[in-house]
């Protein structure tokens, strides 16, 4: 399996666990094995609790705007990228985190409105801006460890202010850089831990463990280290994305994003083939926010568009 063929391995498996887990989202532990106790013996991009089956929410498409800017920008564009997300949150998604919301609204600039909230709040490590990795970790993974966990840092620090959401999307950046080169992401972990801010290395060591299980969260996975935490547990003890998948969808709680980083990190691991067709041929993805006319984009657009962030120019 090639590098493409993996990139486009992780940004499909993070949209399809996206939508696989969005009508589950803070549902109980095992509701969704218990709906559906056997793999493909149901409809289980079954929709529900506002979304239509298939449909992704804003983990992936704040992932497909950074992307864009991406590939627009040819690198990072740090303003760029915080001023679509402004007009996807002034569009009125389905969903929109309640930090994500207020950073995106409260006025300030885009390299003063996280810190503001963070200042204020004392409370600002969620895992939404891990979910929305994917996109990224494949466009930085043609650099190296300390260029693709920056990026990762600095793409957090948009809406998150508090540092611990920047080192766990620095992590899942460099554990997606071992993937697409056709690494192992699980026996990556020591490495990338030594590569971590020590402030943040010994809470993100315990969740990353290789004993350790959700079962032993002391916080709820809508924070970045168990949702972390909870995503690499899923791929190391299975041997499948799609056995991964289900296992991250059942641990309930943050069903969906705890789904995308799984499938982000099982898909680039077992490529595009292993994610089911029956989930994919639902899969969409609307974007609201984009200049011009509504768009929603399906299986082969987000191909395309993991391929191009591998192989675009950069600057």
């Amino acid at each position: 399996m090639n590098r493409i063929e993996r990139a486009v391995g992780a940004v499909v498996g993070s949209a399809a666990g996206d939508a696989l887990g969005a009508p589950f989202e803070f549902g109980p532990a095992g509701m969704f094995s218990s709906r559906f106790p056997e793999a493909g013996a149901g409809d289980e991009m079954c929709g529900g609790g506002g979304w239509d089956p298939g449909e992704a929410t804003d983990d992936t498409q704040m992932a497909v705007h950074v992307a864009e800017s991406l590939l627009e920008r040819q690198g990072l564009d740090l303003p760029d990228v915080f001023r679509r997300f402004q007009r996807w949150a002034a569009a009125d998604p389905k969903d929109i985190g309640l930090q994500t919301e207020d950073v995106l609204t409260n006025g300030y600039p885009w390299d003063q409105a996280a810190a503001e909230h963070f200042r204020t709040n004392r409370r600002a490590a969620g895992n939404g801006a891990l979910m929305r990795a994917a996109t990224s970790g494949v466009y930085f993974a043609r650099c190296d460890r300390a260029v693709t966990m920056d990026a990762g840092r600095r793409l957090a620090a948009l809406t998150h202010g508090d540092p611990a959401a920047w080192e766990g999307t620095a992590i899942l950046h460099e554990l997606l850089r071992v993937a697409l080169d056709g690494g192992d992401p699980v026996a990556a972990v020591p490495e990338t831990l030594a590569a971590t801010h020590p402030d943040h290395r010994a809470r993100y060591a315990t969740v990353l463990a290789p004993h350790w299980t959700p079962a032993q969260a002391t916080e709820f996975n809508g924070a970045v280290w168990p949702c972390l935490g909870s995503a690499v547990w899923a791929l190391r003890t299975t041997t499948s994305y799609e056995a991964a998948v289900r296992a991250a969808v059942d641990l309930g709680g943050d069903t969906d994003t705890v789904a995308a980083v799984t499938g982000a990190l099982a898909g680039a691991a077992y490529g595009p083939p292993a994610v089911p067709p029956r989930w994919t041929a639902l899969l969409h993805v609307p974007l609201p926010g984009t200049i011009g006319p509504p768009r929603t984009l399906h299986l082969q657009d987000l191909e395309a568009l993991a391929e191009s962030l591998l192989t675009s120019p950069a600057g």
